[in-house]
């Protein structure tokens, strides 16, 4: 299926592609869906201002514990020079980018993350540091890299891979664009302790949000005026990014974002599922029409965002800034890369007759209704509960009638609230650790137990802080059929 993929996308691009602008006012116009209680799209930074920042595109490199760094690997490191991550001459075909962009997705940083302190880079040469961290097959580490800048050798974290990997613990490797999945259990520091990524993130948001408490900036990215929630209020009282574990919630299923909130939840996708959706995000944020919406997005949540909602103005004026841009055609190889990708087949797959009774559940119940194969998605927005679409609305040829009812928090009330929820793909839905678009189930199996819609539940995947126990409302369909029916029908699914 990869090498189909590849096939079918390199007739869609022709040798020596041009690397496309990606911050351009004509796309980025009409590529955000308005935000629900506004119905305004959410603002961005204008091209000008965009690329009045000079671009960033420097190659990244791993960091060892001491005691499995090979013997050359420091002296060598401090010698070399700047390189680019991407070198936009070199790309002739597809399979140029989509080669460069996988090197990209596994090694590009936050930039507002380097640093070249040297207490910081002393602790890297200490073997403490490391502690029972997970180490991949060559001795390295997955997090934090090195990257070689003007400024010399710096520190860094991963930007794509610190949240979209998929871990192997057999095989001591990773899998970029996968979605995040719990740690292993004899292993249990992915990121060395003695560099906490609350030491990176504190760092970014300090530069982000200059001469400005930690809790103050925090407020910024997840405040929602038109729709005031006092638990975000609160946060403002924050000290330190190390006050953030908390609200990571119960498992690490999902991450709270800028502009979505730690009360509901977000999980981190499966990128390999790109290829068949309209939209970005779970919420349908932004359209998706190619490599260069998913480019563009990146650069939204890196630089580009504005925090501008109508009226309000989420950053103070010195703040409103391009604090960096990475060059697009690391971007847009990411961008190419992403829309290659295909999930994975289930190597342990029912019985084929045990499949086909499955399928024809999955067909009597009127699953494919939504779910529409080949690619089990129609590549539709779903209102969430209490959103009246308006009768104007840019994307009302995509929307469909039927609420299902899920929990309307993450689409309501925060910045990524658009009143909708993506009609997901089932491709590959067998290795997905979390479901729903909170990731508040961890199974098909708990997904289709009725027991989940009470009160009293104790879902496995993402709780809120400080929650358990809660019901785990919306799409019913399937709660009702018999137990034989719903093991049936999961063979099918796992299939797919």
């Amino acid at each position: 299926m990869r090498v189909a993929a590849i096939i079918l996308l390199s007739s869609l691009f022709l040798m020596q592609t041009p690397v496309p602008r990606i911050w351009n006012d004509v796309d980025l116009a009409d590529w955000a869906t308005p935000v629900a209680g506004l119905n305004v799209r959410p603002g961005h930074f204008t091209s000008a201002e965009y690329y009045s920042v000079p671009a960033d595109n420097f190659r990244t490199y791993p960091v060892y514990p001491p005691d499995h760094e090979p013997s050359w690997y420091w002296e060598w490191l401090q010698r070399q020079k700047p390189e680019p991550l991407v070198d936009a001459a070199r790309m002739k075909t597809t399979a140029d980018w989509i080669a460069a962009g996988e090197r990209a997705f596994r090694e590009i940083d936050f930039v507002l993350a380097r640093t070249n302190d040297p207490q910081t880079i002393g602790r890297t040469r200490e073997k403490d540091t490391f502690g029972n961290s997970f180490l991949l097959r060559d001795g390295s580490v997955s997090d934090p890299r090195w990257v070689i800048t003007d400024q010399g050798l710096m520190l860094t974290t991963s930007d794509c891979s610190s949240c979209h990997v998929r871990f192997n613990e057999a095989e001591r490797s990773i899998v970029p664009a996968g979605p995040l999945v719990p740690w292993p259990e004899s292993n249990p520091f992915i990121r060395p302790p003695g560099l906490p990524i609350t030491d990176f993130f504190g760092r970014m948001v300090s530069r982000q949000f200059p001469d400005e408490p930690f809790g103050i900036a925090f407020w910024r990215t997840a405040a929602t005026p038109w729709a005031p929630d006092t638990r975000i209020d609160d946060l403002r009282d924050m000290k330190s990014a190390r006050d953030l574990g908390p609200l990571f919630g119960g498992n690490n299923g999902g991450v709270p974002r800028v502009n979505g909130s730690p009360f509901y939840g977000s999980k981190v996708p499966d990128l390999h599922l790109l290829r068949y959706y309209r939209y970005l995000d779970a919420t349908g944020t932004h359209r998706l029409r190619g490599p260069e919406d998913i480019a563009r997005y990146i650069a939204q949540v890196s630089s580009g965002d504005s925090m501008e909602f109508g009226p309000h103005l989420m950053l103070a004026p010195k703040q409103r800034r391009v604090t960096y841009r990475f060059a697009d055609e690391v971007l847009y190889a990411i961008g190419v890369y992403l829309m290659s990708l295909e999930p994975e087949k289930n190597p342990f797959a029912a019985e084929p007759a045990l499949v086909e009774n499955g399928r024809l559940i999955f067909e009597r119940e009127g699953c494919g209704n939504c779910h529409a194969p080949p690619n089990y998605t129609n590549g539709k927005l779903t209102p969430a509960t209490g959103f009246e679409v308006p009768a104007s609305h840019p994307n009302l040829v995509d929307v469909m009638a039927a609420s299902l009812d899920t929990d309307p928090g993450l689409a309501m009330k925060t910045r990524k609230g658009t009143g909708f929820y993506k009609v997901p793909s089932l491709r590959g839905v067998w290795s997905r650790p979390f479901l729903l678009h909170d990731g508040s189930v961890t199974s098909l199996e708990e997904f289709f137990d009725a027991a989940r819609l009470h009160n009293d539940y104790a879902p496995r995947g993402w709780n809120p802080p400080g929650v358990t126990r809660r019901a785990v409302p919306g799409h019913t369909f399937g709660l009702n059929l018999s137990a034989g029916d719903k093991r049936t029908l999961i063979a099918f699914l796992k299939d797919l």
